[in-house]
């Protein structure tokens, strides 16, 4: 078999056998097909997409390229959470404490930054000493002493897609559906949860733009994810405005801790809640969703949440004096205020707009080679449907250079303000569950 005529195939719009997907993903896996040609085969899957059959054996190509964890040994049943990723998203930071909390064992598996966004892995390196690249041996040991355990992607785990997903970050193939659903569904898959919730964003900040995109999105990893034995559900969320009101690495970990504190903003609050609530419930620890976000909405109100938050950090080689001083988070040298120019409410944030200003100060990856600035980014004073008055701030920048005029006219072309007050939309649009 010859990688070029597999190429010609799939660019032809012709569907691929089991055998010539093993093909690609062995090849690449082993350096023996290069990157220039593996970047032409994820242009192909990008304009011709992939049947449903295609999806499924390029899963389990993926899962096969490596070791696949077995968590057994761990009590209960194992729930997993994913993000397709957006601007200032948190809720894994949030999400895997605090569903420990009520005793469901979180093992999860997270990614670095694609784009405008820093990944959990960034995020959580802004903790003085926390690992995140842990021996699969020590992630069980962790989630089965307390319930969580957070881990970057092994080099023994999906290794092919581990290759791909830096590969797709700077070719311009990132949201390809079939891409996307099985780059993800392969760590799930491979990381060995029981059930699994996916957030899937819907918007403009998200990769899936249109609700449309996004429900598509959500089939297709629900069918992955329910084909192979791990009962999954899809929630699709709003990303039409940044979540929460901080964009960064640090600066979100201080909005995480104050969300675990039942201090944080509230659609970071409530989006945490609805999935949560479903990762308890697949979890088997509620009878009902309703019952399951009361559940999370005591470990909240009694301190349960952050001190298992705090347990993590400790467990995983961090600082964890940095929840009760989140001051000792990495700092930038600079802030400026960014200034209204009118009175009115705001009508609009275009949220990639703003991954973009808070990627141009360093918080985002621009190649698969570049450092992530962990102090800098963005915090929203205003969001969708707030009034504003000329000359309030509406966006506080952090940041370690001077000059930031780049950055503040993205803030300026991402904000619109209009005379009359406009309805929120909703945060929750869908769930999907097959």
């Amino acid at each position: 078999m010859r990688m070029v005529d597999v190429l010609e195939k799939k660019r032809d719009g012709l569907e691929l056998t089991k055998e010539e997907i093993e093909f690609v993903i062995e090849g690449y896996t082993n350096g023996e097909v290069p990157d220039y040609q593996m970047s032409a085969f994820l242009m192909a899957v990008y304009f011709q997409d992939m049947t449903t059959e295609e999806r499924v054996n390029l899963t389990k190509a993926m899962v096969e390229s490596g070791d696949q964890v077995d968590l057994s040994e761990i009590d209960g049943v194992k729930v997993d959470k994913h993000s397709t990723g957006g601007v200032g998203d948190t809720t894994t930071l949030i999400l895997a404490p605090l569903v420990a909390a009520v005793g469901v064992p979180v093992p999860k598996m997270s990614g670095r930054g694609l784009g405008h966004t820093g990944g959990t892995v960034d995020k959580l390196e802004s903790i003085a000493g926390f690992q995140v690249e842990i021996e699969p041996e020590t992630f069980i040991e962790l989630t089965n002493k307390n319930k969580v355990a957070v881990v970057g992607q092994s080099g023994n785990l999906t290794p092919a897609d581990k290759k791909i997903y830096s590969l797709r970050d700077v070719t311009a193939t990132v949201n390809a559906i079939p891409l996307i659903a099985s780059s993800i569904m392969s760590k799930k898959i491979a990381s060995g949860a029981d059930a699994i919730v996916l957030d899937v964003k819907t918007g403009s900040g998200a990769f899936m733009k249109t609700l449309e995109d996004s429900k598509e999105l959500a089939h297709a990893m629900v069918q992955i994810g329910n084909g192979a034995g791990r009962e999954t559900i899809g929630v699709i969320s709003d990303m039409n405005q940044p979540l929460g009101f901080a964009v960064g690495n640090a600066l979100e970990v201080k909005e995480a801790i104050d969300t675990l504190r039942g201090e944080g903003p509230v659609d970071l609050h409530e989006l945490c809640l609805e999935l949560g609530s479903r990762m308890v419930y697949l979890g088997k620890k509620a009878d009902s969703i309703e019952q399951a976000k009361e559940m999370l909405e005591e470990a909240i109100n009694s301190g349960k949440a952050i001190e298992t938050f705090k347990t993590m950090i400790t467990a995983q080689g961090g600082d964890a004096s940095i929840v009760d001083a989140p001051e000792k988070l990495p700092k930038s040298s600079y802030t400026f205020e960014v200034e209204a120019k009118e009175d009115g409410f705001v009508s609009e944030i275009i949220a990639n707009e703003i991954g973009i200003a808070a990627s141009l100060l360093g918080a985002g990856r621009l190649t698969k080679e570049s450092e992530i600035d962990l102090a800098v980014g963005l915090v929203l004073n205003k969001k969708i449907g707030d009034e504003v008055k000329k000359g309030e701030s509406l966006v506080t920048i952090h940041s370690n250079r001077e000059d930031v005029k780049d950055v503040i006219d993205k803030i300026y072309g991402s904000y619109s303000v209009s005379k009359e007050k406009i309805e929120k939309k909703p945060l929750i649009y869908d769930v999907i569950y097959e």
